[in-house]
């Protein structure tokens, strides 16, 4: 079976500085990878180019059988590729609904309400806050309405960008097992994270990136059962 996304010999970079080395990457139909690296490894840069945000150099970024790779992004988000980007990024002078109203803006008007209620049924306190503007929500909340606001456009690979950054420990967990819930509910998830342990428990497969180039990929048991990989790549 031919992957929903498939990414080759990715080249990218900001001005002479080449921060993607020749990438290669694939998710497949309603699987759940993870995206491993530190800070400065390059995981948003790529992202990015997949999201139609950065240019690409070289290489090729194929979804659902379409040439993504010099798409406008706004086409990128018609397709169904959705980028739940690091730091949230909402809109805090709007309230939490028109937040999620946004999400639907490009894609997927048709279900909107539709999916206004799966989001409210998966986020309870969005439902709460709905009238309540967003900048003066807490941060996990504020995480939980750039969920949200990515499934409102039902996409059919959601790529969420260090969705535990500055969570509480109770708020992380219960953000793994949103993201368990996702995938088994079939919705195909790249999950670009620092945090390794957890993030190994809820996805099929993973990649390493290091310095713009990929260092390994595999099933999890993989990466946990190398001592070599644990140490200088995956922090354990």
């Amino acid at each position: 079976m031919n992957p929903l996304l498939e990414v080759r010999g990715l080249r990218a970079g900001y001005g002479p500085v080449e921060v993607l080395r020749g990438i290669d990457l694939n998710v497949g139909e309603g699987e759940a990878v993870a995206l491993l690296g530190s800070n400065g490894a390059g995981k948003s840069t790529l992202n990015n180019v997949m999201s139609g945000i950065v240019a690409a150099w070289e290489g090729r970024v194929g979804f659902a059988g379409a040439d993504l790779t010099r798409a406008h992004y706004r086409d990128v988000v018609k397709a169904g590729l959705i980028q739940v980007p690091e730091g949230r990024r909402i809109f805090p002078n709007l309230t939490v609904l028109e937040n999620l109203e946004l999400g639907a803006f490009t894609r997927a008007r048709e279900h909107r309400a539709g999916n206004l209620e799966r989001s409210f049924a998966l986020f309870p306190r969005l439902r709460e806050r709905a009238r309540q503007v967003a900048g003066t929500l807490s941060g996990g909340e504020q995480q939980m309405l750039a969920i949200g606001r990515g499934l409102m456009a039902d996409p059919r690979l959601l790529i969420l960008d260090e969705p535990s950054l500055g969570l509480s420990p109770l708020l992380v967990e219960e953000l793994f097992a949103l993201i368990r819930r996702l995938r088994d509910g079939g919705l195909a998830v790249l999950l670009v994270e620092q945090n390794v342990g957890q993030s190994l428990e809820v996805v099929d497969r993973a990649y390493v990136l290091e310095n713009g180039a990929i260092r390994f990929s595999g099933v999890p048991s993989e990466l946990l059962g190398s001592d070599e990989l644990r140490r200088a790549y995956l922090g354990l």
